[in-house]
């Protein structure tokens, strides 16, 4: 029989709250205090309540959502389980003015205790705090069983609770825990049978995400896909039914579709950093530049001052955005190129300046100044910075594969390439998205000597010139890169009109201008592109 260590009583109980408003701080402290408690610390940033947490234990933690000081709630929350200052035996309660969606989504990904909405009411918080006393005793050994990764001692555990009527307040709770435990048991059958007959009885939205999950994870998709249908068009499940899909899709390599969900998934929930990277992962393989700024933008902003803040966010900013600008013409491209410029010369500026980017910042300016026509300025960067066709890690060796690529460099840039699918062997944890990206690179930047941009100008010059064919040759190497690119597919239907009527068009021609109608049915065009877009298919038509 396993011995679990005593539950401390409720007067010794030791409360920490971070919150800005001192109210906040006298409201909770004299409700403690009304019910014996005296050991309560309060503090108005998470600076202060880390340093108080290593200090000593807290065995309930109140955590404003916004801490304007520093961190807010959510990246502090992080931090305080990275370093075990929060465990599963640690009652954290999360504080909160704000009650928009993205905000709850945030929160309850993170599955706190309670979630309490200001301003509060003493009277309330102590019907909540009796609450949460009785909680932390009637969950004690259920806690110590999580605490351990004991799944099978929980769901023993949680079964002995649910059959004592005078706990029916926490009976939902307590099935929760047993439906989580059987998952991460890989009883997926089981877990599958559980929440079906859970939600014979009620309808609820987590054990609803459960049967999902578990339907998913044993490829049932039909029913999966129904009850998604009917998950999605419910605010309380609609996030999570959107990263689930995410993921399914991802395992089974349906990166296009795993991209339309992710995409969804951080809307609604946009602080989640892994998730954002994983946003960016998906963007960059499905060839949305404008999708990969996005979601490295979204992570540096919400970045900030967590355990994830770091230069390299901006470094991925100031990647992205050459990647953007690398794709479009002249005057759109110089402007995102100044952006770039600008936060590379914040990085020169700072004091102190961050470690170990030198290189990292020396290939950024060596790909603007290549972008820029200015190649023989951007070899010479290199050259003198002793860049080299080695790999340290992935993103790295990606920038340096693509200003090899930019300039012509094609040994250099195979040779990278080659490195970095041997780095990437040598990696269990890199991702099967990172893995397809790389892979996907390699046929292309093999394949396709030119940067879109590049492309675009020499299939305009041989168009004007009158050589259709190489221009629609070029062309469709540019929607290789970009094929989503709406301009780039009217291109293409202005040059195959051009072509049919001169010397006609062969089964390869045909299938890419199929491909470019097909994008084009489905995007929102502005007037002048439909106007465009009727002219060229009336021209094919004929």
């Amino acid at each position: 029989m396993r011995e679990f260590p005593p539950i401390r009583p409720a007067q010794e109980l030791r409360v920490l709250v971070v919150d800005t408003q001192t109210l906040v701080h006298e409201i909770i402290h004299n409700a403690f205090k009304d019910l014996g408690l005296e050991s309560v610390v309060c503090t108005q940033n998470a600076f202060r309540a880390l340093r108080e947490c290593e200090q000593k234990a807290f065995d309930i933690v109140f955590l404003a959502f916004n801490v304007s000081h520093d961190k807010d709630g959510f990246h502090l929350y992080e931090e305080l389980r990275l370093y075990k200052h929060i465990t599963d035996d640690t009652t954290v309660i999360f504080l909160s003015a704000e009650t928009s969606p993205q905000l709850v989504n945030c929160v309850l990904e993170l599955q706190p205790h309670d979630f309490w909405v200001k301003p509060l009411d003493k009277h309330r918080v102590q019907q909540r705090l009796k609450h949460l006393f009785a909680t932390r005793k009637t969950f004690h050994k259920l806690n110590c069983c999580l605490e351990s990764e004991d799944y099978a001692g929980a769901i023993y555990q949680a079964e002995r609770l649910l059959i004592i009527p005078q706990l029916k307040e926490f009976h939902l709770k307590l099935k929760r825990i047993k439906g989580d435990c059987l998952l991460k048991l890989f009883a997926f059958n089981d877990a599958e049978n559980y929440f079906k007959k859970l939600s014979e009885s009620q309808d609820i939205g987590w054990c609803k995400i459960g049967l999902l999950r578990t339907l998913l994870i044993q490829d049932k998709w039909e029913e999966a896909i129904t009850l998604f249908d009917e998950l999605v068009e419910r605010d309380d499940t609609r996030f999570a039914s959107y990263d689930l899909l995410a993921q399914h899709y991802i395992k089974n390599c349906q990166y296009d579709k795993a991209y339309e969900q992710m995409k969804l998934a951080c809307e609604l929930a946009p602080r989640n950093m892994n998730r954002n990277k994983k946003l960016w992962d998906l963007a960059r393989l499905n060839h949305d530049r404008m999708g990969q700024l996005k979601a490295v933008q979204s992570m540096a902003k919400h970045g900030r001052n967590s355990i994830h803040d770091s230069p390299i966010l901006k470094v991925n900013v100031v990647r992205a955005t050459i990647d953007l600008a690398s794709s479009l013409n002249n005057e759109e491209s110089l402007k995102l190129l100044r952006k770039a410029e600008d936060i590379i010369d914040g990085f020169r500026n700072s004091t102190p300046k961050p470690a170990d980017l030198d290189d990292v910042l020396i290939i950024a300016e060596a790909r603007i100044a290549s972008l820029k026509n200015n190649k023989k300025y951007a070899e010479k960067l290199l050259e003198d910075n002793g860049i080299r066709a080695t790999v340290d890690n992935v993103e790295d060796g990606l920038d340096k594969m693509k200003v090899f690529h930019e300039l012509g460099m094609r040994e250099q840039c195979l040779s990278i390439l080659n490195e970095l699918k041997n780095h990437i062997a040598g990696d269990e944890f890199t991702s099967g998205v990172v893995n397809a990206y790389i892979e996907q690179e390699e046929i292309e930047r093999t394949s396709i000597n030119f940067t879109t941009k590049e492309l675009k100008s020499m299939a305009s010059t041989h168009y004007q010139n009158g050589r259709l064919e190489p221009s629609m040759d070029l062309l469709r190497q540019a929607r290789v890169l970009d094929p989503d690119d709406i301009m780039l597919a009217l291109s293409m239907l202005k040059v195959a009109a051009q072509l049919k009527s001169k010397v006609g068009l062969t089964d390869e021609q045909q299938q890419h201008i199929e491909q470019a109608n097909s994008l084009l049915e489905q995007a929102q065009l502005s007037d002048k592109q439909q106007s465009k877009f009727a002219e060229y298919t009336a021209l094919l038509a004929a």
